[in-house]
């Protein structure tokens, strides 16, 4: 019934007989790896064809600031701006400096604008943020660093830990099946087996 609006722009309404015309736009957004779904089978084709008039692409944040560095100054100043209302540069130079401080200018930012807002915020109300680095991802890289150190770190607990530590950073199996060209399946049994 999609495809008929997408193509014929025509749709019978819910318990109507009666063919209605569609007047408007689809957008449509999607995190997941098109390409690769429609390669696999399941997303189809013909939908996708009918679907995708113009694309757009929005790089991660991490890939954005690789680019353009100076784009985190401008996104902190908006961010700030919505928050507070403040345009003056004196807050938006702390949070910077904050930001820089903790987690650093390096930072890949895995939840995107969203988790840079979120710092932002947590900088205005407690002075500081970290970062995505919990407690177990600490221990976690320490537990694989002495076992790689003394020699006793079998390659499979290696491979589950590595896994972890992705998934941890991007927050997908899918993303980090492609980023080690394994698996989505595979990437999730490694994830979930304890060490």
């Amino acid at each position: 019934r999609l495809l008929r609006v997408l193509e014929e722009r025509a749709f019978s309404p819910v318990g109507s007989h009666e063919t209605a015309r569609f007047r408007g736009r689809i957008i449509a957004a999607t995190n997941r790896p098109l390409d690769l779904l429609r390669r696999s089978g399941r997303f189809r084709e013909d939908f996708f064809y009918r679907l995708s008039s113009d694309v757009i692409t929005v790089p991660p944040l991490r890939q954005r600031l690789d680019e353009t560095p100076a784009e985190l100054d401008d996104l902190v100043s908006l961010i700030v701006h919505r928050i507070t209302g403040d345009r003056q540069g004196e807050t938006i130079a702390a949070v910077l400096d904050s930001l820089a401080a903790s987690p650093g200018r390096g930072y890949a930012w895995p939840g995107n604008v969203r988790e840079l807002a979120q710092a932002v915020r947590r900088i205005l109300l407690k002075g500081i943020y970290e970062g995505d680095s919990s407690p177990e991802a600490v221990d976690l890289c320490t537990t694989l660093q002495e076992g790689i150190a003394a020699g006793t770190l079998e390659a499979d607990a290696l491979l589950s830990g590595y896994c972890r530590l992705l998934y941890e950073r991007l927050g997908s199996y899918e993303a980090v099946a492609r980023r080690l060209n394994l698996d989505r399946r595979t990437v999730k049994a490694y994830v979930v087996k304890k060490i």
